[in-house]
């Protein structure tokens, strides 16, 4: 099998003019936060927070902001935001589609939710439509086990899921939200 090699080192990122970590959010992290840690790393996780609450997402310069700010460096943050599937390192969706795939889901049809939803909303797993209304992923388990198969659509959980049940669930969420 042969390496399959990026061009890491010649690796573009976007950047704007106005920093994503404004100073409010830096006040906050020095006022709020780093008080309550014996490092400034201990900060790392509310920063990324902080920003994706603010932006939806964290983008690679906010990354670097968070470093140069915490004394870090940019490849400890990226590690550390890409670690977890809490942080988004892309933009998502204005509504996100998340069905469990735990062994529980699993064997009570999580796939055929999946498949429901993406052919309602015309994506695969990890992707978001052209008009960035929905993304849709799967998570490990929602602790739903006892009522599968289960997906969260935004921040409401759905259990004991049918596929017939997921178009009328997409319309709801998006009326939920004034689109």
């Amino acid at each position: 099998m042969a390496w399959i090699t990026k061009d890491s080192a010649g690796a573009r990122v976007e950047r704007r003019d106005e920093p994503y970590l404004t100073a409010e959010m830096r006040r906050d992290l020095d006022e709020r936060i780093l008080p309550r840690y014996e490092r400034r790393a201990g900060a790392l996780l509310p920063a990324l927070h902080m920003v994706q609450e603010a932006y939806g997402w964290i983008p690679h310069q906010a990354m670097m902001e968070i470093a140069r700010h915490l004394g870090m460096t940019p490849a400890e943050v990226l590690d550390t935001a890409s670690f977890y599937e809490e942080y988004w390192l892309k933009p998502k969706g204005r509504h996100v589609v998340a069905v469990c795939r735990s062994i529980a889901c699993e064997f009570c049809g999580q796939q055929a939710i999946t498949d429901a939803v993406r052919e309602a909303l015309g994506i695969d797993v990890g992707e978001t439509t052209d008009d960035g209304e929905f993304t849709l992923i799967e998570l490990e388990c929602l602790g739903s086990c006892g009522t599968a198969p289960a997906a969260l659509i935004d921040h409401t959980l759905h259990e004991n899921l049918r596929p017939a049940d997921v178009p009328r669930l997409l319309r709801e969420a998006k009326q939920a939200h004034g689109h």
